[in-house]
C-alpha cells in the first residue's frame, strides 16, 4: 500500500459529516505525522476519484475537505477590478488641401 492509498484509507475512516477540514486534518496528523497539508488534500481528491463507497455523506464531506482546502490560505484572494470601457477614437478631421484654380 503506497502513501496515497495509506492516507486515502484513513480519510475514509475518519470524515463524517460535518467535520470540519482543520479537525480532519489534525485527525490524519495524529495517524499519520510525517504527512504535508499537500499530501493530504492530495489524498482526499484521491479518495474521491477511487470512491466506490455506497455512504454518499462520507464522500460528500471528503469532497468539501478537499475543495476548501486546495486553496493556500496564506495567499490573498485574486480580485478583479471592474472592467474598463475602450477609449473611443474620436474622428479627427483632416484638412482638406486647397487646389490651386486657374482664373
Amino acid at each position: 500500500m503506497t502513501a496515497m492509498e495509506a492516507l486515502s484509507a484513513t480519510l475514509w475512516s475518519l470524515a463524517v459529516p460535518g467535520m470540519t477540514p482543520k479537525a480532519l486534518r489534525a485527525a490524519v496528523r495524529e495517524k499519520h505525522p510525517e504527512a504535508s497539508k499537500k499530501d493530504i488534500v492530495r489524498a482526499a481528491f484521491y479518495a474521491l476519484i477511487e470512491a466506490r463507497s455506497p455512504d454518499d455523506q462520507t464522500l460528500d464531506a471528503l469532497h468539501r475537505f478537499a475543495l476548501a482546502e486546495r486553496i493556500p490560505g496564506d495567499e490573498p484572494p485574486l480580485t478583479i477590478g471592474k472592467r474598463r470601457k475602450k477609449k473611443q477614437r474620436r474622428a479627427v478631421e483632416t484638412p482638406v488641401p486647397e487646389t490651386a484654380v486657374a482664373a
